[in-house]
């Protein structure tokens, strides 16, 4: 499910997940995989790039077209998707249904294109059944072309080992593996997208199922029912106000901390998290707490084995790296290879620099590179004084803005 929310260091973060509600049961165990099984093989190993939060960007072919396309690989998408231009582009024949797609603020009918072939570097993922849907709006938040998604029915025919560490997966056959020593292997339920437990600790400490969700880049994601019902929340805890876009349009998020997430025995201290007001319950609450996305997660390095219904994890060299707590209130985007302010959150420091919506953004600091990731991770230098140089109504400005701290 596409939702656009923008990236983490401007006014929200960006989620992707495709959500099938339905009641779960997960736990750390131990492996449960059959010893006379046969061994996993490898298939194919190829690099990958990190986008901000986390998100992974893999490269493939579409049938027997050259074209090389950008997909997000996801385990929180229940299937594969393409986007429409991508769809329009290749004249791919289009099959309605009556199946929805429910996102942020809104509920709509989906339609396929059927038994596609992808082709992966030394591997082809045969007879898809792949659903569209509109990812105009990830290209211009990430300002890389998002051709699609690659989620469930990708990831469960196969062990998909996810190396954060040198920005490599690796595909290899099901089959018996054995996993590092180090780490914990979680046993989830996976019903397209899996679910596992964790412990969310602030005012009180609550146990719950999450999503495990690499296409969200973000930490934590919580809706509003959750948050009241569980008093998660600790009295006069700090909340920015902001804004995100769905399906649906613009709908109001709550920006906030919790003091701490335990994922088996891994402990993670003030960690961003975002409550919306879920109408459609794309989180599937009461049976699950949220999700938990790639901002967390990408600091472990991955084993995704769903055959077995087991997902190994461990610490990698970004673990221990502090999380994004920056705030501007400000929502940039690329439209026609610029880099525009589209959104400025009343009383943040957005406006407070005098930055106002379609300002184009030509530099940040000593950076005129036009790329909105790098201006973004000038961004998250929480307490820094940045200048900005805009073009508005023809005339070239420059702007201060000091950026704010979420805790």
């Amino acid at each position: 499910m596409t939702q656009r929310l923008t990236n983490k260091n401007s006014i929200a973060c960006l989620i992707q997940f495709l959500l099938v509600l339905i009641l779960f049961t997960g736990s750390e165990v131990a492996s449960g995989q059959n010893d006379n099984a046969p061994s996993s093989t490898l298939i194919t190993r190829f690099p990958f790039t990190t986008l901000s939060g986390g998100i992974i960007i893999i490269q493939l072919r579409l049938d027997d077209f050259p074209d090389t396309l950008n997909f997000i690989l996801d385990t929180g998408s229940g299937g594969v998707s393409l986007d429409s231009t991508t769809v329009s582009y290749f004249r791919l024949p289009i099959t309605p249904s009556e199946r929805r797609l429910r996102g942020i603020g809104s509920m709509r009918k989906i339609s396929y294109v059927m038994n596609r072939t992808l082709h992966l570097p030394n591997l082809d993922v045969e007879h898809l059944d792949i659903h569209i849907n509109d990812y105009e709006l990830l290209t211009s938040v990430y300002g890389v072309r998002i051709d699609g998604i690659i989620g469930y029915s990708f990831l469960s025919r196969y062990i998909v080992k996810i190396d954060y560490d040198n920005n490599v997966v690796e595909v290899w056959n099901q089959g018996k593996i054995k996993y590092p020593k180090s780490g914990i292997l979680l046993n989830p339920i996976i019903n397209g997208i899996p679910v596992f437990d964790a412990s969310v600790i602030d005012n009180t400490s609550i146990s719950s199922r999450f999503y495990f969700d690499t296409g969200a880049g973000l930490c934590l994601l919580m809706s509003e029912a959750f948050e009241q019902d569980s008093s998660i929340l600790s009295k006069g805890k700090k909340i920015i106000l902001t804004q995100a876009e769905g399906l649906g349009g613009k709908t109001q998020m709550k920006l906030t901390t919790v003091k701490q997430i335990k994922i088996g025995k891994y402990k993670f201290k003030k960690v961003p998290a975002h409550i919306f007001k879920d109408e459609y319950n794309v989180t599937a609450y009461p049976s699950l707490g949220g999700l938990i996305g790639n901002d967390l997660l990408r600091r472990f390095n991955l084993i995704l084995n769903y055959s077995e219904k087991e997902i190994h994890l461990k610490p990698n060299s970004h673990f221990k790296e502090s999380f994004d707590y920056s705030y501007t209130g400000l929502g940039i985007y690329v439209e026609n290879n610029q880099v525009i302010i589209e959104d400025v959150l009343k009383d943040s420091p957005g406006e407070k620099a005098g930055l106002i919506p379609g300002d184009v953004i030509m530099g940040i600091d000593n950076n005129v590179s036009g790329n909105i990731q790098a201006y973004k991770n000038i961004l998250q230098d929480v307490g820094a004084r940045v200048r900005i140089l805009v073009v508005r109504n023809g005339e070239l400005l420059v702007k201060h803005l000091k950026v704010a701290s979420i805790l």
